[in-house]
Formats: C-alpha cells, sequence, structure tokens
C-alpha cells in the first residue's frame, strides 16, 4: 500500500472525509460539493497522526527547511508536530496581519532570509497557502521552498495558484486517491462514484449540473 492509500484510509476510518450528494456540502467559497474533508478531527486519532507526521517529515526532508511555519488554524497543530520531529523553529501564520499591536501575520521569531516550509491541512483553491507564503516572504524576507498539505482537491484554479506564485506544492493524498478508496471499500455505488467524480471535474458549477442532469 502506498503513501496516498494509507492516508486516504485514514481519512475514511476517523470520517474526517464525508461524502453526501443530495444534499451536498456548502463550503465557505459558497461551492456545492459532494465532499467534506475536516482534518482537525485527524489530530484526534494518535494512529492516523502519527502515519501523517512520519509522511510529513519525508516529504520535508526534499526541501531542507529551516524553519516550519504552519497556516492558522488547522495547520498549526501539524506544524508543531513537525518542528517538534524536526527539531526546527516553528512559526503560524494568521489569515491577516492584526488590526492591533504590532500588526503582524507571522507569530513566532522568523529570522530573515531563512527557508521555510509552510503546511497546511487541505489545499481547495491554494488560496490560504498562497496568502501566507506571501506574509512569510514580506515580513521574514523568506524563501518559501514549499507548501505541504494532508490533502489536495485538485481544482485547476489552486494548480494555477501555485504555478503563478512559484510555490511547490507536495500532499500525502488527492481527492482523486481518497475516491479510488471509496470505491475500492464499497462507501458508494458505482453510479454514485461517477457523479462524485464529475465534481472534482467542475467544482464550481457541479450542483449545477446534477440538478439539472
Amino acid at each position: 500500500m502506498n503513501t496516498a492509500q494509507k492516508i486516504a484510509q485514514g481519512l475514511l476510518q476517523t470520517e474526517a472525509v464525508k461524502i453526501s450528494i443530495n444534499p451536498p456540502f456548502t463550503w465557505v467559497s459558497g461551492i456545492k460539493s459532494p465532499i467534506y474533508c475536516d482534518n482537525r478531527k485527524l489530530i484526534s486519532f494518535p494512529d492516523v497522526r502519527e502515519t501523517i507526521v512520519s509522511e510529513f517529515i519525508i516529504a520535508a526532508g526534499k526541501y531542507h527547511p529551516e524553519v516550519i511555519a504552519g497556516t492558522a488554524t488547522a495547520g498549526i497543530p501539524w506544524a508543531a508536530f513537525v518542528a517538534y520531529q524536526m527539531k526546527l523553529p516553528m512559526v503560524y501564520v494568521r489569515p491577516e496581519p492584526k488590526g492591533h499591536g504590532t500588526g503582524k501575520q507571522v507569530e513566532g521569531h522568523l529570522d530573515t532570509g531563512k527557508r521555510v516550509l509552510l503546511i497546511e491541512d487541505l489545499v481547495s483553491t491554494g488560496g490560504s497557502s498562497i496568502n501566507s507564503a506571501e506574509a512569510l516572504r514580506r515580513e521574514g524576507q523568506s524563501d518559501v521552498v514549499g507548501v505541504l498539505a494532508i490533502v489536495t482537491y485538485e481544482m485547476a484554479k489552486a494548480t494555477g495558484a501555485f504555478a503563478a506564485a512559484e510555490l511547490p506544492l507536495t500532499t500525502l493524498t488527492t481527492f482523486t486517491d481518497i475516491l479510488t478508496e471509496v470505491q475500492a471499500q464499497g462507501y458508494l455505488s458505482p453510479e454514485q462514484v461517477k457523479l462524485v467524480a464529475e465534481f472534482g471535474k467542475d467544482p464550481a458549477s457541479w450542483w449545477e449540473s446534477f440538478q439539472s442532469g
């Protein structure tokens, strides 16, 4: 079993991933989706947590980071676990600068010009990762060497955004891997799997197409 399969199984076993075709889930962005991934649940399951942290550390090796950064809030515990194991400094990045005090967006001590590896729990459109990377570059003149995430929804918008930001992305598993595991374990019928797979092709219009179909 490869890493992507193993992580996908962990997401399903802990019910961090939920699937509902009708009614769908509504994301913060307003997108109607048949899949919802709540990776915050994973910190409560030691075996799955240990597997994810171990795989993150393996993936981090190719980036040779000097600092680990976590996105607030869901990326913070994973960054803390990884930084602790790798004996590296850690910072975290707020969604926006504080409206008081020093007005910082990056919390913790960050020396100028360090190689920083950013850790996310989930990548959808890529907006929070890129916002965090920009804050690290702005406030610490950091060399943001890449982003690690547990899972990506594989949206074309995210792929383009990461490329434009010159930000390498490594994920432990993907929407496709999760769906493959869903089918293998019989969570959904083949017809339902096909409906969910259509979401990955065009997330913004999936619900409208489903209703009209």
